[in-house]
């Protein structure tokens, strides 16, 4: 199939807006639990439609009265808490555009955002944001004030002039079509580009995926989430409003690293993460499971079943063999990965990347359904997803209502609807480059769509490798499967114009301590020490062999090194949305990847 799409089951009036849900909610029903916020003892406070309400007028009131006139831009630069929540409906209640900065950027990323931008204000979380943003300032003569999160009460207190009646022009002076916020893509080549995307844009998103395609997730009774990616990322906002539009409760997490403390506290009914999340929760159990070769035992047997199980109910229903060991290890494993995210989840959303058939149908088989999705930054984030009704795994669902998808002559993944992006922030020959005369985004992404309309994702044009022997490898497939095993942290296959396909390691450090004490190697030994270990070696090339099987023998990993460093968004070798800038990457580490061919 080259082309599917689904009507728009929700249409966007041209009078609505995106903080409209928080004063509709307040009066249909003020003490409705909208959010939770943690305090300073670590308990979770529940905070009311009517509370929070108050808490954005009184700070759009605020910004009005700091001058912020309708379209000016605000910038925000923080980790993923509340007040990021209260600030972004705060200035689209003043009628201004949010312009999110990641809280890892650094004072070259900031200056081009809130110059570009135009940012006439910005608040910053930390004294470390804030000294980022001040060494800037005299390259950027258009910023004005610049707020503390901690000071927002200061903020509202000076806007107690601003009467309700000119908080609600403001509001109300913007319509579905106008820029909501400008969104940078995270730059894997070149400068970000601003995305601008329109209160339309994310509305026909949220409503169309939350109340048409996902109603059994941020719908169901009691249905709650918390947030931890970061908040600067499309997705992340687009859950943001999604909760709130949708009724679900929704909490924030500032740290991923101890986000498994937030699970068991917090206690949501879904998640939404990328890939990388889910692949960290099963990795983790095999390591803890790896402490003894009982253990390590009744795992794998368990994996195998949740896996089976899962398959097996796509084909018909399980067994009666398969449905008894499915019990058997629900009691000695599922159960216990299920309270590790507190408890109670039972759906979860994964985006940004592929997850893996594998993963896919383990978590399916543990009891948490992971529903994968498309979309990117231009999308307003959603464009595909799978249902709880209609799940295929190993895709990444049908188009949402309202969306059509296309797969052009070469293969690339072309979208249109209300969600596209309406261009490019002051930067038009972009705009046509990616959108082309007819509306149809030119997605950057290679795919498939089956005789049902389930895309399937296969890789990027511009990744494409092109072997000397004149092979086309989409590197996506080897890499998702090599990201799956415990040791690997981040990987790149390489080849491009030469005579065979090679690969780029790094370790897990978290998993590589644990490995070391089982292996009997030295407790100081780094990844650099252990590059040429022979038991590593053969661990490694058994991952390798498996990543294989998934290609033909012209596209298989030959060759592969590990390398003395990770990949993170720290060093700049990961985007802060956690891809690979695989140029970077090509540049610093060229003798280790001429060292493959070389020998």
């Amino acid at each position: 199939m080259l082309e599917f799409g689904i009507p728009a089951l929700i249409e966007i009036p041209d009078d609505a807006g995106l903080a409209d849900v928080v004063f509709s909610r307040a009066a249909a029903d003020p003490d409705e639990v909208m959010l939770r916020r943690r305090g300073v003892d670590g308990g979770w406070q529940d905070v009311t439609a009517g509370q929070f309400r108050g808490e954005v007028s009184a700070l759009a009131k605020g910004l009005i009265a700091a001058g912020i006139q309708p379209g000016d831009r605000v910038a925000v630069m923080s980790h993923t808490r509340y007040e990021w929540t209260l600030a972004d409906y705060a200035i689209w209640t003043a009628g201004a555009v949010s312009v999110p900065v990641y809280e890892t950027s650094s004072a070259e990323q900031v200056e081009w955002i809130i110059g570009d931008s135009g940012a006439r204000a910005a608040i910053a979380e930390s004294d470390d944001h804030a000294r980022i943003i001040d060494s800037v300032r005299g390259r950027l003569p258009g910023l004005g004030p610049l707020w503390r999160i901690e000071n927002l009460d200061d903020v509202a207190a000076a806007g107690g002039d601003i009467t309700d009646d000119q908080l609600r022009q403001h509001r109300v002076s913007r319509r579905a079509g106008d820029l909501a916020t400008i969104i940078y893509t995270s730059g894997t080549t070149g400068r970000p580009k601003g995305c601008e995307l329109t209160h339309r844009n994310m509305l026909a998103a949220v409503r169309n995926a939350v109340h048409a395609a996902l109603p059994e997730v941020f719908e169901m009774p009691d249905a709650s989430t918390l947030l931890f990616m970061p908040l600067a990322h499309v997705f992340a906002r687009i859950v943001e409003i999604g909760c709130l539009e949708a009724g679900a409760v929704l909490g924030h997490w500032p740290d991923t690293g101890t986000v498994a403390a937030g699970l068991r506290e917090f206690r949501p009914t879904f998640l939404l993460a990328v890939p990388r999340v889910f692949e960290k929760v099963y990795n983790t159990a095999v390591q803890q499971a790896s402490a003894s070769p009982t253990t390590s035992k009744i795992f794998t047997a368990a994996a195998s079943t949740a896996i089976g199980y899962s398959q097996a109910l796509d084909s018909g229903r399980p067994g009666i063999g398969l449905q008894l060991r499915h019990v058997l290890y629900d009691r000695l494993v599922y159960g216990k990965l299920r309270a590790a995210v507190g408890g109670r989840v039972q759906y979860a959303v994964s985006g940004g990347a592929p997850l893996g058939e594998r993963l896919g149908h383990f978590f399916r088989g543990v009891g948490i359904t992971v529903l994968e999705g498309y979309g990117m930054t231009e999308t307003s984030a959603a464009a595909t997803v799978n249902k709880p009704s209609r799940n295929k795994i190993g895709t990444v669902g049908q188009p949402l209502p309202g969306v059509s998808a296309r797969i052009a002559d070469d293969g690339e993944i072309l979208l249109r609807g209300a969600v596209i992006t309406i261009g490019y922030w002051q930067n038009e020959a972009a705009s046509k480059d990616t959108i082309d005369a007819d509306g149809w985004l030119h997605s950057g992404d290679l795919g498939a769509l089956d005789d049902e309309g389930f895309l399937r994702v296969t890789g990027r044009k511009k990744e494409i490798i092109v072997t000397a022997g004149g092979k086309n490898v989409a590197p996506a497939v080897l890499e998702d499967r090599l990201r799956a095993h415990p040791l690997i942290s981040q990987c790149m296959v390489v080849g491009d114009g030469k005579p065979f396909i090679a690969c780029l390691i790094t370790l897990d450090p978290e998993a590589l301590e644990p490995w070391k004490r089982q292996h009997g190697k030295p407790a100081d030994a780094t990844a650099a020490d252990l590059a040429a270990d022979p038991d590593l070696l053969a661990e490694l090339q058994a991952a390798i062999d498996d990543a294989n099987k998934a290609v033909s023998r012209a596209e298989s990993i030959r060759k592969f090194v590990v390398l003395p460093v990770d990949f993170t968004t720290d060093n700049d070798y990961l985007t802060p949305s956690l891809k690979v800038k695989r140029a970077i990457v090509a540049k610093d580490f060229a003798a280790a990847i001429e060292a493959l061919y070389a020998r």
